[in-house]
């Protein structure tokens, strides 16, 4: 049984998790660092209902406890500190998406990585079951991508993430992105960014911020297209099932690292375009000074308008 210690249970992602986890033999939540916006009271309630061995004090307390960390606190740029304790230990962490938000941030992943620090992740659309069922069709028969079009909704980035990784499961090596323009009706804003990859792909994804909205693909490849509606409700136990594999037996099952961050630099550069009025910007030459997306404020407007999910979820 895999032992996982949460640091931070500020998003819905431990709830199910867990649920999902506990539904099975593979692993479970054991204990929990929480210095987050969730108040004490919830804290009690996430590890009553699930039967948690303790809280503790430190994440060098929890990481010594646990066979991995799982960092899932909505603010992305206090991942990397929390990780830390875990590469003393040589034990693996599972970051939630967003990894990071800046490069900066990115230099440092890197450099923990290239210490041993062992990072699994990141969003769980990229692990969906209908776009590994799309890939596990040979290249022969299914055609060369050679557009993506994809959409999600809720926010810029800790959602848009989403959608951007999902593209980066199915095309790799991006050069640069463009800013393509935006709408906005009844406070609903969407805007579109277009990706040039290296092998001659495109792809473009549109974000809308205010409403939720399902992470749906068109494919178009050399022989065909293909639409992918991913169905959410399966997304969580479809990643999870990979991170169980890659702990147990120590083969990849998850997407490189280097992808993932990948997927952050995507985002990066289309925001530095939009600021440009669509002038396509490079992913290889984003500042390494640019400040990024802030975690710190997501932080503060997320918890400001956060429900208190954990006292509300039924006992049992």
């Amino acid at each position: 049984m895999i032992r996982i210690g949460v640091i931070n249970i500020d998003v819905s992602h431990p709830l199910a998790f867990s649920q999902i986890l506990m539904q099975g033999n593979r692993a479970r939540y054991v204990a929990v660092y929480n210095d987050g916006f969730r108040s004490d009271e919830e804290v009690d309630a996430f590890i009553r209902k699930r039967g948690l061995e303790c809280r503790c004090a430190t994440v060098e307390e929890l990481a010594e406890k646990v066979d991995v960390g799982f960092i899932q606190g909505c603010n992305w740029d206090r991942h990397l500190d929390y990780a830390e304790p875990f590469l003393k230990l040589g034990k693996p962490v599972f970051i939630d998406k967003p990894m990071v938000g800046c490069m900066k941030d990115i230099r440092r992943l890197e450099a923990l990585m290239s210490r041993g620090l062992k990072v699994l992740g990141s969003s769980s659309l990229r692990y969906a079951n209908e776009i590994a069922d799309f890939l596990a069709i040979p290249e022969e028969e299914r055609g060369r991508v050679l557009n993506i079009m994809g959409t999600c909704g809720v926010d810029e980035f800790n959602y848009g993430i989403h959608v951007v990784e999902s593209i980066g499961a199915m095309v790799q090596k991006p050069v640069s992105v463009r800013f393509d323009g935006a709408g906005e009706v009844d406070g609903r804003r969407a805007e579109s960014y277009t990706v040039q990859f290296e092998g001659g792909e495109t792809a473009t994804y549109l974000t809308v911020t205010g409403v939720w909205l399902p992470c749906n693909f068109l494919v178009t490849t050399t022989k065909g297209v293909y639409n992918i509606n991913v169905d959410a409700g399966k997304v969580y136990k479809a990643m999870l099932d990979r991170v169980c594999d890659q702990l147990e037996t120590g083969k990849r099952a998850l997407s490189p690292v280097s992808d993932i961050l990948d997927s952050i630099k995507i985002m990066l550069a289309g925001r530095l375009s939009r600021e440009k009025g669509g002038e396509p910007v490079r992913i290889d030459e984003i500042p390494e000074d640019d400040p990024g997306f802030d975690g710190d404020a997501f932080e503060r407007g997320y918890g400001a308008a956060a429900a208190p999910i954990y006292l509300n979820e039924p006992e049992g």
